[in-house]
């Protein structure tokens, strides 16, 4: 259990009143999990889901003495101790999967999942029981939309997912509800992709009807010097395309570079990729929400290494 939870009772055991307690949350001193539990707030995370993950943590350390001893942490909470990608639709609520047929239950802060669990299906992660990472990306692959259950099945396979476990649980899963939709699911996921960003954008560049990119390409100059790797490419028609998150920056920040640097630097990089002959496409967040936007630029970028693209 994470000890920087606080329950109420401990409050009270030293000395707190009930009005004190509520005039500490109203300053900010305390933050509320739920009833009778508090935290101190958080400190800033450099994941990118790590508010998200933290508050969800504190969730289940705070849930953790109402659950039965064979509860096993599953879908959403699971996805929180294995480091998969998070959504706030599967927070909210901790979910924990019993080794029953039925008999689910939902509370407020409580989702009781019924199935089967054998021994392969449940892993430690730090102290907590909880799904496998094989069983854990089937289950959100079962239950989140689509495009969701496909970047957390990206980021199951990159952190190393058995893959001869994900069909043991896709077929265990094969009459469950969302059984079909998983199979979908991991029939396109590929652990090449680095972000959700990424994830997404290929089912787009697929959607669109354009032709499949290589993903993560190792682009070098005339002297065999490595210039960069690209989240997407064409070789056959000298286009790159590039997802551009928020956090991208950050994450190519070497130790002491400013983000004008990593920037600059970045320029650099693009600059040399045109000098090989290649075409560049970049888009971001909002681009994804224009699909249309994206399908041009690189429609465009297949025009302009002359290689018109009429699919």
């Amino acid at each position: 259990m994470n000890e920087n939870v606080i329950f109420v009772r401990e409050l009270r055991g030293n000395g707190f009143s009930g009005d004190e307690v509520a005039r500490m949350v109203t300053r900010g001193e305390l933050v509320r999990i739920r009833r009778g539990a508090y935290v101190r707030p958080p400190a800033e995370s450099t994941d990118p889901f790590g508010e998200l993950r933290d508050s969800h943590r504190r969730l289940i350390d705070a849930t953790l003495p109402q659950l039965h001893p064979r509860a096993v942490l599953s879908h959403g909470s699971a996805a929180v101790l294995h480091g998969l990608p998070l959504f706030p639709a599967m927070l909210d609520t901790v979910h924990v999967t019993r080794d029953r047929q039925g008999g689910g239950v939902r509370r407020r802060t409580l989702r009781v999942h019924g199935s089967a669990l054998r021994d392969v299906d449940r892993c430690v992660v730090g102290d907590l029981l909880t799904t496998s990472l094989a069983r854990t990306v089937t289950d959100l692959a079962r239950c989140l939309p689509y495009e969701q259950g496909v970047a957390v099945a990206d980021a199951g396979l990159a952190l190393r997912a058995d893959p001869a476990l994900l069909l043991e649980a896709l077929d265990q899963a094969r009459s469950w509800h969302g059984g079909p939709q998983a199979r979908r699911v991991l029939a396109v996921a590929d652990g090449r992709s680095e972000s959700v960003g990424e994830s997404f954008s290929r089912l787009t560049i697929n959607q669109a009807g354009l032709p499949t990119p290589v993903l993560q390409l190792e682009v070098f100059d005339d002297h065999g010097v490595l210039i960069g790797r690209c989240d997407f490419a064409w070789p056959d028609r000298r286009t790159l395309g590039e997802f551009d998150g928020r956090v991208k920056y950050g994450r190519l920040r070497r130790p002491g570079e400013t983000a004008e640097q990593a920037v600059h630097r970045e320029k650099l990089r693009e600059d040399a990729l045109r000098d090989q002959g290649w075409q560049l496409a970049r888009w971001t967040w909002d681009d994804l929400c224009r699909p249309g936007v994206i399908a041009d630029r690189l429609t465009r970028a297949f025009a302009r290494a002359g290689t018109p693209w009429g699919g």
